[in-house]
């Protein structure tokens, strides 16, 4: 039976392999020079996958690159299936000499793979949820249907929605953030990339969970990664 991994079990598990762990899921990028090389490639990840394929794996094709991420939708978190059939496309893809998970210059800062989820700061969290899921159209994330748990796009398009508990009104501040999930190894390098182009460190008190960096004019905006929240 397959068993749910670690945040750390997760990423030590599939680092040889070129892939990375972000918000229990497992993703790769792989380079590429058109949109028929990027469908190739992902047509033998789903051949490698066989009947795990509709469940596990998730598939982004651009002319430039081609990004797989894999996840069990029934825990909305990382198996060892998902380890196991990363270790195959690694095995399919290498084969065919291609790299995979190379950093690369995207926006200025060196990056490979990321995901990014919006959080809203609610003093009643289960009163505005419903408006959130409706104008959106998403939908409740897979073994999280509580009035209070994050919301997903069920295309798997938009980044996802969470909510964070406020104590008091606040507003004079902005009270909507974005949270940009990166391999932990790279979150040094996108937050020296982010100061340099005019930002400045909130916090690092939670870190290396997370650091909360803001613009010039205070927006807020959190850099995550996975260390720091396995108890």
């Amino acid at each position: 039976m397959d068993r749910v991994l670690s945040r750390r079990e997760a990423s030590e598990a599939v680092h040889d392999y070129g892939w990375h762990f972000l918000l229990g899921t497992l993703r790769t990028s792989v380079p590429v020079g058109s949109l028929a090389r990027a469908i190739g490639l992902a047509a033998d990840a789903v051949a490698v996958c066989g009947s795990s394929a509709d469940r596990h794996l998730r598939v982004d094709a651009r002319p430039q690159r081609l990004v797989l991420t894999l996840q069990s939708p029934d825990h909305a978190a990382v198996t060892t299936r998902d380890v196991e059939l990363a270790r195959r496309i690694s095995t399919a893809v290498k084969e065919t000499g291609s790299p995979m998970t190379e950093p690369e210059i995207g926006t200025g800062a060196p990056r490979s793979v990321q995901l990014v989820e919006i959080a809203i700061d609610a003093l009643d969290i289960a009163g505005i949820r419903p408006f959130w899921k409706a104008v959106l159209g998403y939908a409740d994330e897979a073994g999280a249907e509580g009035p209070e748990d994050p919301l997903v796009d069920p295309v798997g398009q938009g980044p996802a929605i969470w909510f964070q508990q406020m104590d008091r009104a606040r507003p004079q501040r902005n009270r909507i953030h974005f949270d940009v999930c990166v391999p932990h190894d790279e979150a040094p390098r996108r937050i020296e990339a982010a100061l340099a182009a005019g930002g400045r460190l909130v916090s690092a008190t939670r870190a290396p969970a997370f650091w909360v960096l803001a613009d010039a004019e205070g927006n807020e905006v959190c850099v995550t990664t996975w260390q720091g929240r396995d108890d």
